[in-house]
């Protein structure tokens, strides 16, 4: 699988996480596995005020979308904060509970799609396959 086979929803999550510089954007394949949500989208953010700017920037993009939280946790919490869509679920952790809890160890045997955080300089997946497509067309 690859980002741009993702559910849109997914997609926009991701793309919102990473507009507000999340560090190490992942997101966990759970389809087919019995599991109480499709995917698992997890991210970091390094302060308090980071994380509860990913999750309302995840939370604001997908209302425009038509698309509401479900449930959300940790509202008051600086060390995870959980948004559930229903088939995917958005986990937002500081860096030391991401460790603590390790989602991706407990899911290891899943497939598990790597998104390149906005701060790394990558422009979002949706530009590097036009960027692609237009060097194609240079050569």
């Amino acid at each position: 699988m690859t980002f741009d086979t993702l559910p849109k929803e997914v997609r926009w999550a991701v793309e919102a996480a990473q507009d507000k510089q999340a560090v190490d954007i992942s997101v966990l394949d759970l389809s087919g596995t019995g599991a109480f949500a499709d995917y698992f989208l997890v991210c970091s953010g390094t302060s308090g005020p980071q994380i509860l700017a990913i999750t309302r920037a995840i939370e604001e993009k997908l209302d425009k979308s038509g698309r509401s939280v479900q449930h959300r946790e940790g509202r008051g919490s600086a060390d995870w904060m959980l948004l559930d869509y229903g088939f995917f679920v958005v986990h937002v952790f500081s860096e030391g509970a991401r460790q603590y809890y390790d989602l991706e160890r407990l899911w290891r045997t899943i497939e598990r799609i790597e998104i390149p955080s906005a701060s790394n300089n990558a422009p979002p997946p949706h530009h590097r396959a036009a960027e692609s497509e237009g060097n194609a067309s240079q050569r």
